[in-house]
């Protein structure tokens, strides 16, 4: 079955970094696009970036400039480099296959990132 395994999330001060790794299992990992989303609790989800199969990325504006999305298909993991990080990235952040169908899946625990000023 699918598996989404995020790590990497932490408490930093406003101007830090982090690297949020997803490590995916049971699809075809190369062949998919995938996401990074965030959340607060009880809040829905938002897409912070994406990355094709090919490897086009795609970010939402108020990361852009600041977050990185990579892959890396041998390792069928997905990852989130955040650079000067701001209090408003404090969230609960997660990946997923973006508008691929894997077959039934669910979301994984995610990773908590905290940025205090």
């Amino acid at each position: 079955q699918v598996q989404l395994v995020e790590s990497g999330g932490g408490s930093v001060q406003a101007g830090g970094s982090l690297k949020l790794s997803c490590v995916t299992s049971g699809y075809i990992f190369s062949t998919c696009a995938m996401g990074w989303y965030r959340h607060h609790p009880g809040q829905g989800r938002e897409v912070v970036s994406r990355i094709s199969s090919n490897g086009t990325t795609i970010y939402e504006d108020s990361v852009k400039g600041r977050f990185t999305i990579s892959r890396d298909n041998a390792k069928s993991t997905v990852y989130l480099q955040m650079n000067s990080l701001k209090t408003e990235d404090t969230a609960v952040y997660d990946c997923a296959p973006y508008e691929c169908y894997v077959g039934p899946w669910t979301w994984g625990q995610g990773t908590q990132v905290t940025v205090s000023s």
